[in-house]
């Protein structure tokens, strides 16, 4: 059954608990930072390529967050239709992440057959769960978790894809235009939003225990 919060409870959050939660997302994201300038300093010939650090990161974060989703969802049973939704988003995106290799190894197309096999049954089950989803999502839409996913999302697949516009590096570069710089920005900010996507994840585990620690108060 989905853990929902009891109505009118509080979600204890302790300030040592938060701190030290802030400091682990921080090493994280300035480990991924440092990361992207290494490859860039010393892997000239991979660098922001499907065998550089950032591109590999990338199905890295992708992974853990659909792991962790599955484990919310079968383990710890919460909000079973909203994570199963979120799994075929981040799951999708992992597979469209692996564009290049199934496109080499197997077939053309491929990650299209793969992330369309993932989606519509995910999606005809949501929608068939529908009044499930709403409920267990005017819970979730209030969390921290969910401003940091929504926040993901955004800096991903609209701010990443309109930062890394070939148009728009060519008017600042102009003459001096080098496609490294935009494939760099672009690849890079979407390696922030696929982190920002896992915080959002790890956090959801979090955000179970204190709907259940306002339960058991209750």
């Amino acid at each position: 059954m989905s853990q929902l919060p009891p109505p009118g409870q509080p979600w204890p959050i302790g300030f040592t608990a938060t701190c030290l939660r802030a400091t682990l997302y921080i090493l994280l994201i300035a480990g991924l930072a440092q990361g992207a300038y290494i490859e860039a300093l010393h892997y000239p010939e991979v660098r922001f390529s499907e065998y550089g650090f950032t591109e590999l990161t990338q199905s890295v974060l992708l992974l853990m967050a659909s792991l962790l989703l599955l484990y919310t969802r079968q383990v710890l049973k919460v909000l079973p239709t909203v994570t199963l939704l979120m799994f075929a988003f981040t799951f999708s995106s992992f597979i469209r992440e692996q564009d290049y290799f199934l496109d080499t190894w197997v077939a053309r197309h491929t990650w299209k057959v793969l992330v369309t096999l993932v989606i519509v049954p995910i999606l005809f089950w949501v929608i068939r769960e529908r009044r499930r989803f709403v409920t267990e999502f005017a819970s979730y839409a209030n969390s921290f978790s969910f401003g940091l996913f929504a926040a993901g999302v955004l800096t991903t697949y609209v701010f990443s894809r309109l930062y890394g516009r070939q148009d728009f590096w060519m008017a600042v570069m102009e003459e001096n235009y080098v496609r490294t710089f935009k494939d760099a920005a672009e690849e890079v900010v979407e390696l922030l939003g696929y982190a920002l996507i896992l915080i959002a994840v790890i956090e959801l585990p979090l955000l179970a225990r204190r709907w259940a620690l306002a339960r058991r108060k209750a």
